[in-house]
């Protein structure tokens, strides 16, 4: 089973809203998912991302791929240095 780190809309027409999930790769954008790991609002501005860092690096040590957009965002919030922090002194 392959599993994602990605982004779940749940917002109104033209008002996006997102959480950031741990899903199976092949269920569907919307659809059943693992574990919810943080929210992301892309209206406020600056946008405003909550991911739960601890949640992340466990998720990424046991392979869960993120998609492009989520990588965007733990790079923004620093997760994703933290992970290379806690492989290499693993």
């Amino acid at each position: 089973m392959a599993v994602k780190i990605r982004l779940k809309r749940i917002g109104a027409k033209k008002s996006p809203f997102y959480r950031v999930v741990i899903a199976d790769s092949r269920s569907p954008r919307d659809g059943k998912f693992i574990e919810e790991i943080g929210t992301y609002n892309p209206l406020k501005n600056p946008a405003e991302v909550n991911i739960d860092d601890e949640k992340a690096i466990k998720w990424l040590q046991n392979g869960a791929q993120p998609t492009d957009t989520v990588k965007v965002l733990l790079k923004k919030n620093g997760i994703m240095d933290k992970y290379e922090v806690a492989k290499k002194n693993a």
